[in-house]
């Protein structure tokens, strides 16, 4: 597998090979407090999956194009502040923030979403949620649509900003991928809802983090460079108010007598885990669940 990668490097740098547009996505790190620190929320991808097989993932995904339309069921922060902090438009902001709400809740049954009165969502547990989130996963069903069904706003307040990954130019699937910080709200609870993953876990950030160093979680970098950030926060709050000053992150390929290193662009605070593991890209793979 890593001498196809190469020999894939070594034609995007002799310019063989055509740069993929990179599709939207949102990625939302879901926390809660635990007895040592802030916990996260984990699912691993089947063995048999095309890609990212293995690996430990946050939930998330591509943004629908009905996302946009989320804005007319919205509490919290403008679209023009999230366009400021990830650098984008209102209208993909709109799609960002409501594409994490979205799949948040495909992925976890977890929904960041209040009733119209204001009171919170705290139970998606009964059967008529479950039709609701499945309808969502095949498309059948738009954010906005299950919004208005249910007289319920996003609620885009329970989100913070948190980091922005750009599959490298030479993988042939592509993703631009913002990444979320959200707490788990209170009366919820996250259920294995199956799908993609054949394992979810609420871990200690600071364990997670441990895991990849030693090789027993395997996880693309930017989910490894997430987590390392996150260590330093003693709970929840903490890493909510954390100021974050969000910088895309792409790697570049360079080889070097045939060894494959990446240097990277953007990046405005620690340096990514360079030569730790493989970046965000690698076997045409991405950090979030892609549907």
């Amino acid at each position: 597998m890593a001498a196809d990668r190469t020999e894939l490097v070594a034609r995007y740098l002799r310019g063989e090979t055509d740069v993929v547009a990179a599709r939207d996505a949102a990625s939302v790190v879901l926390l809660r407090d635990g007895a040592t620190g802030p916990e996260v929320y984990l699912l691993r991808r089947r063995p048999t999956m095309a890609f990212a097989p293995g690996m430990h993932v946050y939930p998330g995904g591509s943004v629908d194009l009905r996302d946009r339309e989320a804005a007319g069921h919205w509490a919290g922060p403008a679209p023009a502040e999230w366009a400021a902090a990830f650098s984008c438009d209102p209208g993909l902001a709109t799609a960002l923030v409501a594409a994490a709400v979205r799949e948040t809740f495909e992925e976890s049954g977890v929904l960041l979403a209040a009733h119209r009165d204001g009171t919170p969502v705290t139970d998606t547990t009964g059967d008529d949620w479950e039709r609701d989130r499945l309808a969502l996963i095949d498309g059948t069903l738009a954010l906005s649509d299950f919004l208005t069904a249910r007289s319920l706003l996003l609620r885009a307040d329970l989100l913070r900003p948190w980091a922005h990954w750009i599959t490298p130019e030479w993988s042939a699937r592509r993703f631009d991928t913002r990444f979320f910080l959200a707490g788990l709200p209170a009366g919820q609870r996250t259920r294995d809802v199956g799908g993609e993953a054949d394992r979810v876990t609420w871990l200690p950030v600071v364990e997670a983090f441990e895991g990849f160093l030693d090789g027993s979680l395997t996880m693309m970098n930017a989910t490894a460079s997430t987590l390392r950030d996150l260590t330093a926060h003693p709970d929840v709050a903490s890493a909510m108010a954390a100021p974050r000053r969000i910088r895309p992150i792409l790697a570049r390929p360079v080889l070097d007598d045939g060894r494959l290193e990446y240097l990277y662009d953007g990046d405005d605070g620690p340096a990514p885990l360079s030569g730790l593991v493989e970046p965000l890209g690698a076997h045409d793979t991405d950090p979030t669940t892609i549907s």
